[in-house]
């Protein structure tokens, strides 16, 4: 077994430290979400954690590792008789993103409770993660069914497992901790709303911490044992800590003028609902007992609220997450101090007190080290350079102009790919999934997971005489059980093309041409796609984003964008036609969907209308969904974004018709590549 990196030798990262020990000393906290760029020690932390918390007691044989003193009575390898069981370490499972759903919640063996009756039951990951820490890697990347399930069991204790009639429930108390890259997407209000606490981690600018990162990291590749041999007095201290503040934790007296701080706050904050409230409260009080005392201070409150808030009071999906600080301590302020700590208590400064873990080591000052085996941070791209301005507002010697702030966004009508695809679950086309409704049964690939009952009991039906049936049960055998089939809705690849030229560069124009992308955008982060962003403008089109599942990144790149130049509208849709290309070998299940906005002009270089249209036609060639927005305004109107439309193959809407409470009509599905180009009508 391979020796972990300890935790007391990660450098700096005190919120995460802090986090993570909080909920250490009280599960009832919630879990951790843990953002930030790849690198800064997210994964190593979590993982350190384990050998900190103390060891567990559990009944001999049993799978959900029931406590010997106080089995569960209801566990599927019950009931257990009270007596000594045998310790072990705390254990840290990890999800991994692909997981299905049975992996997770565990599987009934259907074949043996409908021929049997007797309920055979494969415990999975979070039987595996009772009372010990459940660590899920990208939670962002993660199915939403397979989120709701385990932050639901985290919320409750336990899990269930339903399947045509028949249930298991069994004990599931863990630690949850996530950790997520928001530029790989974000997760829904809701689910973020579920996480006790949330940090935020990023690598250090200063580079004597960062060598102190690089030297520790390197001596514990070399000697693992060694490294870990040096902390060890540190490593016990902070495990006896833990305990301690365990011991203490229910003997915290939260005030009435605490409680009137957190309420305070969290409408001060506008969060919604009254699970801040509660969370505060509890990390609140654990902050107390780390600090090794009975009464929770004003400081506690405002450490809680810096861990419990900034994830709940983002009001949209483009809105960064993060706290007014000057605003709590007004509010804190504005509401009283909270309790005053008896005179006995241990002083706050002293080596008991304070909210942060220990800062220094054998080896000084501490910020996280390199995980190696994460991967480095995708570069960004560059922000096209700014020209120096001439009067008006206009760069000076050029025909550029900077960029101009989107109009407010709306909400659009929904543009669907056309036919049924088997992609990633999401909300905007058809697809066959393993949640929705039922359409069908066939014979299981592989382990059944959906029973489709009518149509196994049809199977079966014929054979039960020569099965030698003489009761009133069902003989069934592997044979006759069939999987249920089901349509649902999946996420697709939306690449939007926007036209920059000069041509689109009226500032009122190009507010209401960001304005609607940002909508078709909050629209694709509400339904679960990914998102590229193309841009064209000069004598080339730039890749201004590759695909992504961040919404968040593609709304800034929308931000800064800068109009001006010649219309080189075959570079865009030669550039798109490559970004498809590398995409389709990637995930081959995702759909993509092709959003060209433009007025369809075309200028520059030999013949720059044909090119267009050859262009387009590549696109129209391979089947590509696509649909043209059409920026063109004024009392004349040429027709020629409608043109490009139907070179596509798809369909042509125009700003005001994207709207969803326009009159131009209902939800269409956008035409494929067989399709004549039409108007929403």
């Amino acid at each position: 077994m391979s020796t972990p990196y300890p935790f007391t030798a990660v450098v700096g990262q005190d919120d995460l430290r802090l986090a993570l020990l909080l909920n250490a000393v009280s599960p009832a906290v919630g879990g951790v979400l843990v953002r930030g760029e790849k690198g800064t020690a997210k994964s190593t932390a979590v993982r350190a954690l384990s050998a900190l918390l103390p060891e567990v007691d559990v009944v001999v044989g049993c799978r959900f590792s029931c406590a010997p003193g106080s089995p569960d009575p209801v566990c599927p390898d019950g009931p257990h008789e009270t007596g000594p069981g045998s310790s072990r370490p705390a254990r840290v499972v990890e999800l991994p993103v692909g997981a299905s759903e049975d992996r997770l919640v565990g599987a009934l063996d259907i074949e043996r409770a409908l021929a049997e009756g007797v309920k055979a039951f494969e415990p999975g990951l979070l039987a595996d993660a009772n009372r010990g820490v459940l660590y899920v890697d990208e939670v962002n990347l993660l199915h939403d069914h397979l989120v709701d399930l385990l932050l639901d069991a985290a919320a409750m204790g336990s899990s269930y497992v339903e399947r045509e009639g028949v249930s298991v429930r069994h004990a599931a108390r863990f630690l949850l901790v996530g950790t997520m890259n928001p530029e790989e997407g974000e997760l829904r209000p809701q689910l973020l709303d579920r996480f006790g606490l949330t940090v935020e981690v990023a690598a250090s600018r200063e580079p004597d911490l960062r060598v102190e990162v690089v030297r520790r990291r390197l001596a514990y590749d070399d000697d693992p044992a060694a490294f870990a041999a040096r902390w060890a007095g540190e490593e016990d201290a902070l495990r006896a800590r833990i305990v301690a503040a365990r011991a203490l934790l229910p003997e915290v007296r939260l005030g009435d003028a605490a409680l009137r701080q957190i309420a305070a706050t969290c409408a001060a904050f506008e969060v919604d609902g009254m699970r801040a409230d509660i969370v505060m409260a509890r990390t609140a009080t654990t902050l107390a007992a780390w600090a090794g005392r009975t009464v929770v201070l004003a400081e506690d409150v405002r450490q809680a609220a810096l861990l419990a808030l900034p994830h709940r009071r983002r009001r949209n999906p483009f809105d960064a997450p993060g706290l007014d600080e000057e605003k709590l301590d007004d509010t804190l302020e504005e509401f009283g101090g909270g309790d005053d700590a008896p005179e006995d208590d241990p002083d706050p400064d002293g080596p008991g007190g304070g909210g942060r873990p220990p800062q220094d080591g054998p080896e000084g000052p501490q910020d996280g080290p390199v995980d190696t085996a994460e991967a480095p941070a995708r570069p960004e791209p560059e922000e096209p350079a700014r020209p120096e301005e001439g009067q008006g507002g206009r760069p000076a010697g050029s025909g550029e102009q900077s960029a101009v702030r989107a109009a407010e966004p709306f909400r659009t009508k929904m543009l669907s790919v056309p036919g049924l695809g088997e992609g990633a679950a999401g909300r905007r086309s058809r697809a066959r999934t393993d949640h929705g409704r039922t359409t069908g049964s066939r014979r299981p690939q592989g382990a059944l997971t959906k029973l489709h009952l009518a149509a196994t009991v049809q199977a079966a039906a014929p054979h039960q005489q020569a099965r030698g049936r003489s009761g009133r049960g069902l003989v069934v055998r592997r044979d006759d059980l069939r999987q249920a089939t089901r349509e649902g809705r999946e996420g697709n690849l939306v690449l939007f093309v926007v036209d920059a030229s000069g041509s689109m560069a009226a500032r009122q124009r190009m507010s209401a041409v960001k304005g609607a992308v940002l909508s078709l955008l909050l629209d694709a982060y509400q339904r679960r796609d990914k998102v590229g962003l193309i841009t064209f403008r000069g004598k080339d089109a730039t890749v201004a984003l590759p695909p992504t599942s961040s919404v968040d990144a593609a709304a800034v790149r929308l931000e800064t964008l800068p109009t001006g130049g010649r219309t080189p509208l075959s570079a865009g849709l030669l550039k798109a036609h490559d970004v498809l290309r590398v995409e389709r070998m990637r995930d081959p299940a995702r759909r993509p969907l092709l959003v060209v906005v433009t007025d369809g002009r075309a200028t520059g270089g030999p013949d720059p209308v044909a090119l267009g249209t050859r262009a387009a036609r590549l696109h129209a060639a391979e089947g590509t969904a696509s649909v043209v927005v059409d920026c063109e305004s004024g009392p004349v109107r040429l027709g020629l974004a409608g043109a490009l439309a139907g070179e596509l193959g798809g369909m042509a809407v125009t700003l005001d018709e994207l709207r969803a409470d326009s009159i131009a009509g209902l939800v269409r599905d956008v035409q494929g590549a067989s399709g004549a180009h039409r108007r929403v009508a």
